[in-house]
């Protein structure tokens, strides 16, 4: 992946659970980041897309922002706007893998490794979910570990419970 000199515009707007900002390409949605405040979540934006420009444009972004916002507050919906999923074969496997998941439930990371067509252990699938830049949109949070309890998530475990929760109450 190689986004030197490429631009994305955003928008950064706030959730139920914390700051969001919203990257998109010529492609699509590239990052649905979560954080405490604006902030961080540009820190984070320019760290997952290093040498790109970034461009705060709430005309060319807002209306993926609004989504991400809708999907974020409510996350058992589907999230309407094309994604940019940018990884390579093993993530973009696990991601797609995720996105099969029906909101409400949940699979440990190894159960997650055997649906796939090819050979990944738990903790691939685990590394496949820290490098995700799509929040809700592609459902990490749908994964816990084999004892059904809550670990490890990119934007605080704090918001994978109540991810987890919201869809269940849904």
């Amino acid at each position: 992946m190689n986004t030197a000199s490429e631009t994305f515009h955003y928008a950064i707007g706030t959730a139920r659970l914390g700051t969001l900002i919203v990257a998109t390409s010529t492609a699509g949605v590239a990052a649905i980041l979560m954080a405490d405040d604006a902030d961080r979540a540009l820190r984070d934006l320019r760290a997952a897309f290093p040498g790109s420009v970034l461009i705060a444009d709430a005309e060319k972004a807002g209306s993926a922002l609004a989504a991400a916002i809708a999907l974020v507050d409510a996350p058992q919906g589907a999230f309407p706007l094309p994604l940019d999923l940018r990884g390579n074969g093993q993530e973009l496997a696990v991601w797609q893998a995720l996105r099969a998941i029906p909101p409400g439930e949940t699979r440990s990371y190894g159960a997650l490794a055997k649906t796939l067509d090819m050979q990944i252990t738990a903790q691939e699938v685990g590394a496949a979910c820290a490098a995700n830049r799509i929040a809700v949109a592609v459902p990490c949070h749908r994964v816990v570990k084999a004892d059904g309890g809550i670990s490890g998530y990119r934007w605080g475990v704090h918001r994978k419970r109540k991810l987890i929760n919201m869809e269940a109450v849904a």
